[in-house]
């Protein structure tokens, strides 16, 4: 586990590709200059599992402040690793890694959102002890101006 590099970027592409089935090329540069590139201190990690020299997962996440009310927590916002490198821990190693950097950034809470349906992602969490917590996401489509 350690902290991302540009040199890692394509591979975090093709991983995210392979598991989404959309290439974010853009989106991914704008999240490694935020969270790579521009992270400073104990706020902001990018973090990528290697394997063989190779690139086999990656996590992002942060600790942001009084967000909904919130003393500081750490949140996770992207996690995913290789197909065929799943089963193996990586995971769970790089939940480890980012937890332990929270932790001595003095928060004692980690959060996360995912979709209902992605059970992949809730197995995990739900395997490290996350369980359901006290905010409600609540989301509306917003129309073009003028719509009702």
């Amino acid at each position: 586990m350690r902290a991302v590099r540009r040199a890692d970027l394509d591979e975090v592409i093709a991983i995210d590709a392979t598991v989404t089935g959309i290439e974010k090329r853009n989106y991914w540069q704008r999240v490694y200059r935020r969270y790579g590139v521009a992270a400073r201190g104990e706020q902001r990690h990018f973090l990528v599992a290697e394997s063989g020299g190779s690139v086999v997962g990656f996590l992002i996440g942060e600790v942001r402040d009084w967000e909904f009310g919130s003393p500081p927590c750490g949140w996770v916002f992207a996690i995913d690793i290789r197909p065929d490198a799943r089963q193996s821990g990586v995971a769970t190693r790089l939940l480890v890694a980012l937890s332990s950097k929270f932790r001595r950034a003095g928060v004692s809470k980690l959060r996360t959102l995912l979709a209902r349906d992605n059970t992949l992602i809730l197995s995990f969490f739900r395997s490290q002890g996350m369980m359901a917590a006290p905010l409600i996401p609540l989301e509306m489509d917003l129309l073009p101006e003028g719509h009702a």
